[in-house]
């Protein structure tokens, strides 16, 4: 079973303003939602993918986490004293209990389930009830990025017409990438992660076919060369990490990339669908 990309946890220090700096580029933003576990968001829904904009909202809500459980928010908010950016990397779910099978035979890092629900608040100021098993598990060879599975329980409710319609076309995800000082470093995990064995490796790096969108892993010198030395040089902090989301957008004649500075540590490639 190969699994698909679901979404991507972009860690920001002030979420109203993120929120507009994506608006301001043509996206829908759903309104804020609250974690339980002190977490607030907002979302970027594209056919099946989105992008979550988190940031922590009450830091007395936030448990630690141990070797056996793992904390969302402690996670993030640990992320946030280094920098902003993307932080976690979630593939879609039909069967959580399948996922713990796969990753238990991989020998991948795994953490004990964890499940939720939540009250999302719809821009016509209605609420509906939405639920999610995660599946937790590391890569001791990337500390900086946090995996899991993520099984939506009620796409109805949380799929909605109105968040996927962006004024500037915005429709499907085209990949994900990561810089790692060796990419080939990365092959056992993702492969695992993903379902994948089959992937592309080359002397510029790894990339991954999953079943919605690719994981493209390059050195730092392949990833300046697809979006330039000088988005390139924003790139903070140890590696590996997620440095780009590659979004496919009806009606764009050209590709366009916005750099990091402009979105909170992440940059954004915009391609013609």
């Amino acid at each position: 079973m190969v699994r698909g990309l679901d979404h991507i946890v972009v860690a920001v220090k002030d979420l109203e303003s993120a929120g507009q700096a994506w608006s301001d580029l043509g996206f829908t933003v759903t309104p804020e939602n609250r974690h339980s576990w002190g977490t607030a968001n907002r979302l970027v829904q594209l056919d099946g993918f989105f992008v979550e904009l988190l940031s922590v909202a009450d830091q007395d809500l936030i448990f630690e986490g141990s070797d056996e459980v793992f904390s969302f928010g402690a996670f993030n908010r640990d992320f946030l004293t280094r920098r902003e950016g993307a932080s976690m990397l979630v593939l879609d779910s039909s069967d959580p209990q399948k996922d713990r099978e796969d990753f238990r035979k991989a020998e991948l890092k795994l953490y004990e389930p964890f499940s939720f629900e939540r009250t999302a608040n719809l821009s016509d100021g209605s609420k509906v009830q939405v639920a999610f098993d995660l599946t937790f598990l590391s890569d001791p060879l990337a500390p900086e990025i946090g995996y899991f599975t993520c099984r939506n329980r009620f796409p109805q409710n949380f799929w909605k017409d109105a968040f996927q319609s962006h004024a500037n076309g915005a429709s499907t995800v085209k990949a994900v990438y990561l810089v790692a000082g060796d990419p080939s470093d990365h092959h056992e995990f993702l492969g695992g992660f993903t379902g994948q064995r089959e992937m592309r490796a080359t002397s510029l790096g790894l990339e991954v076919k999953t079943a919605r969108g690719a994981i493209s892993v390059l050195t730092p010198s392949a990833y300046a060369s697809l979006v330039g030395a000088d988005a390139a040089a924003q790139i903070t902090g140890p590696l590996p990490q997620i440095v780009a989301l590659e979004i496919g957008c009806k009606g764009l004649a050209e590709r366009k990339t916005v750099p990091a500075n402009h979105l909170n540590g992440l940059t954004l490639i915009l391609s013609p669908q």
